[in-house]
């Protein structure tokens, strides 16, 4: 008698081996299940591996093939929570912010608790310019994770964006008190004093996040603003130097040093700045302005329009800009252009513009 070698092919083909004709319901209902769980679960490896694909592809910043990867993954397992994370984090990194809203919206609707979903969602509305919708977003993410100092400083800065000074402070405080070292939320704060004209208030928080973020140019630079309106005119000077410093390619920095220079009366040490700010960025209208200023107090009205024109090049609404040049335009005996100038800067909310153009144009 031959003997009969029997080979068990998996659970998946248990039954297969039969005909369905003479099986009973239990047996039915069995194969069934049976049959169900083994496509779940092929389904949900190729899920989790088109998934690890998509974080392979995402890791190389190939965002679009991540999201091809990602939506693979969900196709698998309408439930894949981290591959719709993912998949708006990517779409947001191509500024597909539409898209990313209605991505963590579908994760939401999977897990209403999701902080992380709403923080992202917050941040693709906030990029979308949908500011109330991002405040509303972040406002979530701090409910469902109020220990995250993130959420809250978050929230913080699209309030500071809507203007709302004094409910920003609120989020940033209550991220400080979470993260006593948090550098940004303590500059952040700072600068809502400084919108609501709290100048040493703001002094107190910029000078908090330099110790926190020592490393930050933009924090000293934030320090010399307030130093100067202060009056603290070394000080501001020795905050400038010191951003400077830290980035040796902030032009904002040395514009801000140039102007103060300028308000001192230092003309020299002002032009300076102002052409280093133009060498590291040709397209920073502010350092045409201010360079021009110079040039026209150099009695230099030539080269004085030829800075003002650029930076109106750079920004069709620089009112100052146009005020300016309407004045070294006077100077240079274009009447006619002078009064084109100040209408525009009339026209665009400039006071000197209106003041000129009231007192020495008719039309």
């Amino acid at each position: 008698m031959k003997k009969i070698v029997l080979i068990l092919l998996g659970t998946a083909l248990t039954f297969s081996l039969y005909s369905q004709e003479g099986l009973t319901q239990e047996e039915q209902d069995l194969l069934n299940k049976v049959n169900a769980e083994n496509a779940a679960t092929a389904a949900t490896a190729e899920a989790q591996e088109a998934y690890n694909m998509g974080i392979t592809q995402f890791s190389s910043k190939d965002y679009k093939k991540a999201i091809g990867s990602f939506n693979k993954a969900i196709q698998g397992d309408p439930k894949f929570e981290a591959a719709y994370y993912n998949k708006g984090v990517a779409q947001i990194q191509i500024k597909q912010y539409t898209g990313a809203i209605s991505t963590f919206t579908k994760l939401i609707g999977i897990n209403e608790e999701n902080a992380k979903a709403y923080a992202q969602r917050g941040l693709a509305h906030q990029k979308n310019n949908e500011l109330k919708k991002a405040v509303t977003d972040y406002q979530q993410a701090t409910f469902f994770d109020p220990k995250d100092e993130k959420n809250f400083y978050n929230a913080g800065g699209a309030l500071f964006m809507l203007g709302d000074y004094d409910k920003a402070i609120k989020m940033f405080t209550k991220a400080t008190e979470l993260k006593s070292d948090f550098a940004a939320a303590y500059n952040d704060r700072g600068s809502c004093y400084r919108m609501k004209k709290d100048f040493q208030k703001a002094l107190a928080d910029y000078q908090k996040a330099g110790k926190y973020g020592a490393k930050h140019a933009f924090i000293f630079n934030n320090i010399g603003t307030v130093k100067k309106q202060l009056k603290d005119y070394q000080g501001a000077k020795d905050a400038y130097s010191k951003a400077i410093s830290l980035d040796p390619k902030f032009y904002l920095a040395y514009n801000n040093r140039g102007a103060m220079n300028m308000e001192q009366g230092k003309a020299n040490e002002a032009l300076i700045d102002f052409n280093k700010a133009i060498q590291i960025n040709k397209n920073y209208a502010p350092a045409y302005n201010n360079r021009g200023i110079i040039m026209h107090k150099k009695e230099k009205y030539k080269d004085a329009i030829a800075d003002f024109t650029k930076a109106i090049a750079i920004d069709k609404n620089y009112a100052d800009a146009y005020a300016n040049r309407g004045v070294s335009k006077e100077m240079n005996r274009d009447m006619e252009g002078a009064c084109q100038d100040w209408s525009k800067a009339n026209e665009l909310g400039s006071e000197n513009g209106t003041t000129y153009q009231a007192g020495n144009c008719s039309f």
